[in-house]
């Protein structure tokens, strides 16, 4: 099978004007990015409103390994497969961060037949949305420090500044640094750092914005630290929220792509799943779900961490309620789950996971049912899709769809990385069957709920966790928080995307335990409360043979090696 680049670069791609207009979006509301992509005005929402409303699909998945478990794919060839059927179905994805495309994951774009492309266009820049929001959330850095500089007006405590700077590259360097060295023209030092773009607050609020007058008021109520006496300052009070917002005038717009059998992508925002709440914007969704029968998206890594904050974060937000989700499983995944391997970020899975063993794929099962659970916490119809691995064997499969079934839900398999659509006609069939009998959603806890409440439903319910156990600090300041008047914001736990609970090393559903949290923070521009659970780096670092190593330009100027 050709590579995934290759696959791309040989695809036949519809002008976005055709491609826009097979959502009834008409070409006044595209302004064209070179050959392949539009921005899409936000004037459609208000245009579109008198459409029905389409049936909206949740992506999500078991507890991924290091590699993902194809959720991308899933998406891809799902809506693909809804074409087919006669259905007019619309994709929304997040744009993927240039850390793990150059680190271990690669791109995001899907593989083989179930891509949105050009792949190496989205994977590498794509119209410079996280450039903009690179370049917003550094503005508002320098507006710190130069407001330290110059005499420190609003009292800024030096020690008490919680606003880093970012970047979009792992590089665990960066992670901890000293600025202002040199002479007095050079700044006031301080110790700082870096995180990675994708884990920046302004990522989070372009993502959750419901309109441009949205975006900037919720840039203004960023905190960046406090002053000596304890009270928050924000991006309004330093005027820096005015710049920021005009930085990111254009990237508010959702971009515009196609998939490889040609179904409308709208590709926006690309907050990380373990830090921040990991799924793509609403106004993308607002857009999609008027233009057609189907819109689906995706939420980073497991139901655990991406599905709970999709319903609780960006549905309290957007308005919109799910009517089914897909849960994604795999052979590798559920191995991984049985205990019996030991995985490592940045390097490759171990060779004998290949071999056909459907006992350790039972062994798994628990972290599937339990994920299963998650969505069906919040009155969501699952259904399990087994993404086939050229590695797997019959009898894992059946295995899966053995776990899938004893726990009262539908399994089918796909193979629409080989097969495009068509290798997803079984799974665009359950949907399309869950979407015409829907649950009730219900959020998983009420605004009006105490944060320390909040944390414990979500450890407990979803985590399966004991309770939780608060760091002095973290005690204080979640207490801190509920004085400042933020106790009606919901809650976006950092932790670990490798285990269902916090600590990585524990595969299955793991029980008798407690959810530490040694640190607190407020999102106010975003709009949640995160409380940080283990060892959560918000800056990555590159493995012994990242990808980036592999990446090149041929004699022609052609991008080789991107994956």
């Amino acid at each position: 099978m050709p590579t995934d680049l290759e696959i791309s670069r040989a695809a036949r791609l519809l002008p976005p004007d055709e491609i826009g207009a097979s959502m009834g979006l008409g070409p006044h509301l595209l302004e064209p990015r070179g050959r392949h992509v539009a921005k899409v005005d936000l004037a459609a929402i208000e245009e579109l409103a008198d459409r029905p409303r389409a049936a909206y699909v949740l992506v999500t998945a078991i507890t991924p390994t290091p590699l993902g478990e194809g959720k991308t794919t899933v998406a891809v060839g799902l809506v693909q497969a809804l074409a087919r059927l006669g259905k007019r179905a619309t994709l929304a994805l997040r744009q993927p961060s240039m850390g793990p495309t150059f680190g271990v994951k690669g791109g995001g774009a899907g593989a083989g037949r179930s891509q949105v492309v050009p792949m190496e266009l989205l994977n590498l820049h794509l119209t410079g949305d996280l450039h903009a929001v690179t370049a917003a959330h550094d503005l508002l850095a320098a507006m710190v420090d130069n407001h330290l500089h110059h005499g420190n007006g609003l009292g800024l405590d030096p020690r008490d500044i919680t606003w880093r700077r970012v970047l979009d590259v792992n590089d665990r360097a960066l992670r901890n640094v000293v600025i202002g060295l040199g002479n007095r023209q050079d700044g006031v030092p301080r110790q700082s750092g870096f995180d990675i773009t994708a884990a920046s607050e302004v990522m989070a609020v372009l993502a959750l914005a419901t309109s441009l007058p949205d975006l900037r008021a919720r840039l203004g109520r960023i905190v960046v630290g406090r002053d000596l006496d304890g009270a928050p300052v924000t991006a309004e009070a330093l005027r820096a929220a005015g710049a920021m917002a005009a930085i990111l005038r254009d990237a508010v717009q959702p971009n515009l792509m196609q998939t490889l059998e040609h179904t409308p992508v709208l590709v926006h925002a690309g907050p990380f799943g373990n830090i921040a709440h990991g799924n793509s914007s609403v106004l993308a969704d607002l857009i999609g779900i008027r233009t057609g029968d189907v819109l689906v998206t995706e939420a980073g890594f497991g139901a655990d961490i991406g599905a709970e904050k999709f319903f609780n974060i960006k549905c309290r937000v957007s308005g919109l309620e799910p009517d089914a989700a897909v849960v994604v499983a795999t052979v590798r995944g559920l191995k991984a789950q049985s205990g019996a391997y030991h995985l490592a970020v940045g390097r490759p899975l171990p060779p004998e996971m290949a071999a056909e063993n459907p006992d350790e794929v039972l062994a798994g099962a628990a972290n599937l049912v339990k994920q299963l659970d998650n969505v069906r916490l919040h009155g969501v119809t699952p259904v399990v899709t087994i993404n086939a691995f050229p590695t797997d064997h019959p009898s894992e499969h059946a295995a899966i769809a053995e776990i899938a079934a004893a726990a009262g839900v539908r399994a089918v398999v796909t193979t629409h990385v080989a097969d495009g659509g068509q290798g997803a006609m079984a799974l665009a069939e359950a949907v399309l069957d869950a979407v015409a009998a829907p649950g009730r959603f219900a959020f998983l806890y009420p605004d009006e709920l105490p944060l320390r409440e909040k944390l414990h439903t979500i450890a407990t319910r979803v985590y399966g966790a004991d309770g939780v156990a608060y760091q002095p600090e973290a005690a204080r300041q979640i207490d801190r928080f509920e004085r400042d008047g933020l106790g009606s914001l919901p809650v976006c736990v950092a932790k670990t995307h490798l285990s269902i609970s916090s600590d990585p090393r524990l595969v299955g559903a793991p029980t008798g335990w407690t959810l530490p949290v040694r640190e607190v923070r407020a999102s106010v521009g975003a709009g949640y409360v995160y409380p940080l659970c283990g060892d959560i780096p918000t800056m990555p670092g590159l493995g012994a043979d990242p990808a980036a190593a592999h990446i090149d330009l041929d004699a022609d100027g052609n991008i080789v090696g991107l994956r």
